[in-house]
């Protein structure tokens, strides 16, 4: 992540907060060297651009009050979105139905994505529409229906696609987006501030990994702290509220009851 993306500090943050789950002191090194040579390596090769170019939002009391209301909604979102996937998991189908669903899954993608090309990736086009504010409303409503579908059925088939933050990023603000419409008028904020903010909260909630949440957007952005009042606070709240209802993050979704409990209790344990 931290090569593709060009976030050595985000990167780091991922692997211990999200993958390890415990930021140990005596990881931290061994994350960051990790991430600071796989970075390094990729500068000659990747371009040197930030992957999120966004206009400079302002960062009005409006945006952090919305992001407090609107925060445990997004983790509502995601415990539907984690609970999705382990649902597919569970029901995945067997034998020559594994192709059937395959070739449905990925053939119904290609033919919708004629009229809706935006379906196609890891969904790191949808977000930058969604953060840029540049999509029309329909258009996103469509897109937050459809998305979904062939990621669950592909999952369920066990193929994966695609890098999970950005998905979870796109839907996070399609969905945010779609809600900021009914506030533009009164708020007076741009709605791809409201998307910028909404992505992110989903992705700190399904992943549980709030702090490397804040950190990946601020330098996939490449943006200063003058959003980051906002940002944390949809995350917290989105966080709180999905660990609450759902101690499953997307990465554990496929784990048993006793799987989740034996790592809630030695959280740093291999």
């Amino acid at each position: 992540m931290a090569a593709a993306y060009g976030v050595p500090l985000g990167g780091a943050l991922f692997a211990l907060e999200v993958m390890r789950g415990a930021l140990s002191l005596r990881l931290v090194l061994p994350a960051i060297m990790a991430s600071l040579i796989a970075t390094a390596i990729s500068w000659p090769v990747l371009p040197d651009a930030v992957t999120y170019p966004i206009p400079d939002y302002p960062a009005p009391l409006s945006i952090s009050v919305w992001a407090v209301l609107a925060g445990p909604i997004a983790g509502v979102v995601s415990v539907v979105y984690v609970r999705a996937i382990a649902w597919a998991d569970h029901h995945n189908p067997k034998g020559c139905q594994r192709l059937a669903v395959l070739a449905i899954a990925l053939g119904g993608r290609g033919v919708v994505s004629i009229w809706f090309p935006q379906l196609l990736g890891n969904g790191k086009d949808v977000s930058e529409l969604g953060f840029l504010g540049n999509v029309q409303f329909a258009t996103l409503l469509a897109l937050l229906s459809l998305k979904p579908i062939p990621t669950f059925l592909c999952l369920g088939n066990a193929a994966p696609g695609g890098a999970v933050h950005a998905v979870a990023d796109a839907r996070g603000a399609a969905w945010r987006r779609s809600r900021a419409r009914l506030v533009l008028a009164v708020a007076g904020v741009p709605a791809g501030e409201f998307a910028l903010v909404g992505g992110e909260s989903v992705l700190g909630a399904t992943t549980h990994g709030p702090i490397s949440a804040v950190v990946l957007m601020m330098e996939l952005t490449g943006r200063d702290r003058s959003f980051i009042v906002p940002l944390l606070l949809g995350v917290a709240t989105a966080t709180l509220v999905s660990r609450t209802i759902e101690r499953r993050s997307i990465y554990d979704a496929r784990s048993t009851d006793a799987e989740v409990r034996a790592m809630d209790r030695d959280p740093a344990s291999p």
